[in-house]
């Protein structure tokens, strides 16, 4: 049987010893949000932030995890690795179990320090590539599809739609020219070779309101799809500019960081046939949204604007904290109170099928495995809605184990 998202509620009861305090059973579990809720990504985090409160307050209604009242701390870095860094050294002080930075730059300077320090660092959909391996990265958890992981989903969803050959196939790839648009270009390369498409990559300065000289690149190239890495308002730019160049909008593939607000920004109906990876459900049918808004939101009681609750981004968050809480679940109830790194850490490394409810693909961490399965689907908006065009896909593992061992030998020998 699938673990369920209420696993957690439904846990609760754990007896503890006679021998542990009346202040240990209620001392409460932390969990730090390092986020940039000011510059690059501020489009994203205060939804993360909202669902992980919110989720945090249904348990506590309902006697915390395994009888600890849940924190979520939040405290804004700006996308400044410095700033990061100065984060994650205050909510280690205040007593956090994890660390979440959800941006690729300040998590790659924070990572080498949460290492040292033996702490246990959330990476879900951000970061190092390399880092789902749990024999180099002992304390780092991207749980859930990496950047490499999801882009090669693409492919083999191009490759599907080329029934199984993407020979003398056209593939570009845009992307803001920084560490999180650059992360996909080695397994991209890697794949283009193997399959035998031909790749352009096609950069664009930050922040991406200029993407005219890319585009006009991708329309001489003339491609079959367009994979897309864009955020925020850089989908609607690059929406404009694909109009601009009659290129049709069927052919773009947007990376996860993709939500409503991007659809009504672009119109509903001049995105229609655009589509996306993703790694979680939309919508607000899910049982969990459902208890959020009734025991919550309906009694004025929520972390945010109700707005959010329509929109995919929301949904990511519940998504990493589902698993984040029930791993916290799973440490306590079998290693016991006071919940240590340590403890975490194998929580974390004892999910098992779990997807939450079916709000995300399952997902199975082990010591060795801190990614998950890595499995995305792509959806097509279809003027109305998003429809689904592939079941959860984890392509490629061969090639992504190849890659992610060199990279993650590369790191263990840089850091010795």
């Amino acid at each position: 049987m699938k673990p369920k998202i209420f696993s957690i509620i439904a846990g609760i009861g754990f007896a503890f010893s006679g021998l542990q305090s009346a202040y240990a059973q209620s001392a409460p579990i932390k969990f730090a949000g390092c986020y940039d809720l000011t510059k690059s990504y501020g489009f994203v985090t205060p939804q993360i932030a909202q669902a992980a409160k919110d989720y945090a307050k249904i348990l506590n209604q309902k006697g915390g995890i395994e009888g600890h009242p849940v924190e979520f701390l939040v405290q804004d870095h700006g996308n400044e690795p410095q700033r990061g860094i100065e984060c994650y050294e205050k909510m280690k002080r205040e007593g956090a179990i994890t660390f979440d930075f959800l941006s690729t730059p300040v998590s790659r300077a924070v990572l080498p320090r949460a290492m040292a320090d033996g702490q246990v660092m959330l990476q879900s959909l951000v970061g190092r590539g390399d880092a789902i391996n749990g024999d180099v990265f002992k304390w780092v958890f991207p749980i859930g599809p990496t950047y490499w992981g999801q882009v090669a989903n693409d492919i083999q969803f191009a490759k599907n739609q080329a029934n199984g050959n993407l020979k003398g196939k056209k593939i570009a790839f845009i992307y803001p020219d920084y560490p999180f648009g650059q992360e996909p270009i080695g397994m991209l390369k890697t794949l283009a070779e193997k399959e035998g498409f031909e790749l352009l990559l096609a950069p664009h300065p930050m922040p991406g309101n200029d993407q005219a000289a890319a585009w006009t690149q991708i329309r001489r190239f003339n491609p079959d799809w367009v994979i897309s890495w864009n955020l925020s308002n850089m989908h609607v730019v690059a929406s404009r500019e694909m109009k601009r160049n009659g290129i049709p909008m069927d052919k773009y593939i947007a990376v996860n960081w993709f939500n409503e607000v991007d659809i009504n920004n672009i119109g509903p109906e001049n995105a229609k046939g655009l589509k996306r990876g993703t790694n979680v459900v939309g919508g607000q049918d899910h049982p969990l949204i459902q208890q959020i808004i009734k025991d919550l939101y309906d009694k004025g009681q929520g972390s945010g604007d109700r707005k959010h609750l329509n929109d995919v981004y929301y949904n990511t968050g519940l998504a990493i904290y589902a698993s984040v809480f029930e791993g916290a679940r799973l440490a306590i109830k079998q290693y016991g109170w006071p919940l240590t790194p340590e403890k975490m850490k194998k929580g974390l490394e004892s999910l098992k099928n779990f997807d939450a409810g079916g709000l995300i693909a399952p997902v199975t961490v082990t010591a060795k495995d801190h990614g998950g399965g890595g499995k995305t689907r792509v959806d097509m908006w279809d003027g109305k809605k998003w429809v689904s065009q592939t079941d959860w896909i984890s392509s490629y593992p061969d090639v992504i184990k190849q890659i992610v061992d060199k990279e993650s030998a590369e790191f263990a020998k840089g850091s010795k």
